[in-house]
């Protein structure tokens, strides 16, 4: 038995998950009440309270727990709070970067996916389905609103990262978005090249979604868009570069997907894949395995790592390269990035 008392218990990192999820709901009742839109300055728990309609201690218990997550900052008396930077950045509705209803989804859809846990252990899950015209337009509804805050904040920022380090950016004329919801990615690559010409593919009421943001962003000319089903329509060829990103997962054929990603690109053309994948490194194995826990269980491709480098070598790509680790929406990915001879 250890004699040193501020050692953690071995079951603490049961309790840690567990005190998780009330952090979360912290969270998320402070986003549906709008908090952070009423903490640009500082303030005490009994005004905030007075404004919002709320009781005043209970909401100061709430202010400090906030501030234990890094999310507000306290001066010194410890009696005023105001946001973090990071929710100026993120959580305050009305910024550039606001990732609120993002987070709003994201907690939704997490809580939901617990719930059959026994279920699937003991009888399984239904396998997934094709798509159906009600996920379609759930799919487009999400692109409009949380997945458009995830790709401007989290995505499109990768993305041009990753174009600048290819030695074919200079070169690239034509481009596809695959799967590429709001079509920020595309509009984020085009601004960047500007004799990049691209097409964003997703369902149809989605890539409708990508087109209202392709003529705000003044790119029609440039840009357009082609509604489909991945597994079953045709995206396309005589691409110089394909952007992929956790797409790969829904694919029902993904060797076969491969292959017409191999033929859509012209000799020399570049495909970007960013996936999650199942991680040898335990820590980094704990970020990813819970939020594609749910996919795995219903048959969904999160391939072990390396599988996928491996498996567009095996189509007839060369030159695979990949870059682990890579930050993104709730979960780390990696970057395949691989070339057609």
């Amino acid at each position: 038995m250890s004699t040193d008392l501020t050692t953690p218990h071995p079951l603490q990192a049961c309790w840690d998950l567990q005190l998780a999820g009330l952090a979360a709901d912290a969270l998320r009742v402070a986003l549906t009440i709008g908090l952070f839109e009423h903490l640009g300055q500082y303030s005490t728990p009994a005004r905030l309270a007075t404004t919002l309609d709320l009781e005043p201690t209970n909401t100061g218990y709430l202010l400090e727990m906030l501030w234990a997550q890094g999310l507000l900052e306290r001066d010194e008396q410890g009696s005023h709070y105001r946001n973090s930077e990071t929710a100026r950045r993120f959580l305050s509705r009305g910024a550039g970067d606001y990732c609120g209803d993002a987070l709003l989804f994201r907690h939704q859809v997490l809580r939901q996916a617990g719930q059959p846990l026994e279920q699937a252990l003991r009888n399984g899950l239904p396998p997934a389905t094709a798509p159906t015209a009600e996920m379609a337009r759930r799919w487009a509804e999400a692109a409009r609103v949380q997945i458009a805050q995830e790709q401007q904040s989290v995505t499109v920022d990768v993305a041009c990262t990753l174009l600048e380090r290819l030695p074919q950016a200079p070169r690239l004329q034509r481009m596809l978005d695959l799967g590429g919801g709001p079509g920020l990615v595309a509009i984020a690559l085009a601004k960047r090249l500007p004799d990049l010409h691209g097409t964003v593919f997703d369902f149809a009421e989605t890539a409708a979604v990508a087109q209202k943001n392709i003529v705000r962003a003044g790119l029609e000319k440039r840009l357009g868009i082609l509604g489909g089903d991945l597994d079953r329509d045709d995206f396309g060829s005589g691409y110089d570069l394909i952007w992929c990103s956790s797409v790969l997962h829904f694919a029902h054929d993904l060797d076969g997907l491969l292959r017409r990603l191999h033929a859509a690109l012209n000799p020399g053309g570049v495909l970007v894949c960013c996936h999650a994948e199942v991680p040898e490194d335990q820590q980094t194995a704990a970020r990813v395995l819970p939020y594609y826990l749910h996919m795995r269980m219903q048959g969904r491709h999160v391939l072990p790592a390396g599988e996928l480098a491996q498996r567009l070598r095996g189509v007839g790509f060369v030159d695979v390269q990949q870059q682990d680790g890579l930050r993104y929406p709730v979960a780390p990915v990696s970057a395949v990035i691989a070339t057609r001879l």
